[in-house]
Parts: structure tokens; sequence; C-alpha cells
């Protein structure tokens, strides 16, 4: 990879893998040390690139890698205030949004994060995460349950699930 790419990469991508980061381990500086990693493994990184969505998908494959490592970790601490989201949201109902999301597990927080921010779909959510498809999309199905139940929101009977609109 040439110096050019990789800064190109750096560009448009640093910010995803930081994302994700942060919404796998809900710790900013933790989320820097694994965005780091990633670029430098990037860096690092001998082969080649078929396409752009081949260097995201991989990015964003080594970044989930790195968060699970750093949640295994011994070290990490498991409880951060969610006052170190304060300013990530423009209105309270986006802040009871995040706040719900943060509250899930991260098996469930993850594909969330993914699917509805970043606009991945399943099979690309299920590329970065290692798993089935059809995981990725119980997962997701769990995980809208559970913050409906979080946001006091009720599906009625016979009535088709919509996609909510999730602002970054």
């Amino acid at each position: 990879m040439t110096e050019e790419a990789f800064e190109q990469a750096v560009r448009d991508h640093a910010n995803t893998i930081f994302r994700v980061a942060c919404h796998t381990l809900k710790d900013r500086q933790e989320a820097e040390d694994v965005t780091q990693t990633v670029l430098l493994r990037l860096y690092q990184y001998g082969g080649e690139f078929q396409s752009k969505e081949h260097i995201k998908h991989w990015l964003l494959r080594v970044a989930v890698n790195e968060s699970r490592k750093v949640l295994r970790s011994p070290w990490k601490k498991r409880n951060v205030s969610l006052e170190d989201w304060d300013g990530v949201t423009e209105t309270p109902e986006e802040q009871g949004v995040l706040e719900a999301v943060m509250a899930l597990d991260v098996k469930y927080r993850v594909p969330i994060y993914l699917y509805y921010y970043e606009d991945c779909s399943v099979q690309e959510v299920a590329a970065a995460l290692g798993t089935n498809p059809s995981t990725v999309q119980t997962r997701l199905q769990r995980a809208r349950e559970k913050l409906r139940n979080a946001l006091g929101e009720e599906k009625k009977e016979g009535t088709p699930y919509v996609r909510p609109q999730i602002v970054p």
C-alpha cells in the first residue's frame, strides 16, 4: 500500500473505526487506542485490496476484533458514565435513543450501530462480526425489541416494522 493510499484510507475510514470502537467499548480513550492499532495494522498490511469496499470491510473486521480483545482484557473497566456521551446527539429524544443503544449488550449494540449508524447491510455486518447473516438478523430483531421496551414503544399487531430513523 502506498503512502497516498494509506492517507486516503485514513481520511475515509478513521472516524468509522473510532465510532465502531466507541460503541463497542463505551470508552473514548480505549476507542482511540483501538483506532490507532487498526490504522497501524493497515499500514503494516502487506497485501493488496481489491476495492474501497474491501478496505472498509477489512478495517471494520479488524476494529471489531481489536475491540473484543480490549473487552476480554482483565484491565478493562466495566462501567462508564453516560456523561461521557454528552454532546453526541442534538435532541433529548436522540440522547434517549443513544442511551438505550449504549445500554444494550455488546452483541446487540454493535450490529445496531453498524446497521443503522453506518448503513451497513446485514451481509456487511455479518462479515465484520464474523458471523452468519441470519445471526445478525436475529440480533437486530432482538435488539429492536429491547430498544422498543426500553423506550416504551409498543408494536401494534399486524403493523409491519418500520426501520427507525436514528441520526448518528
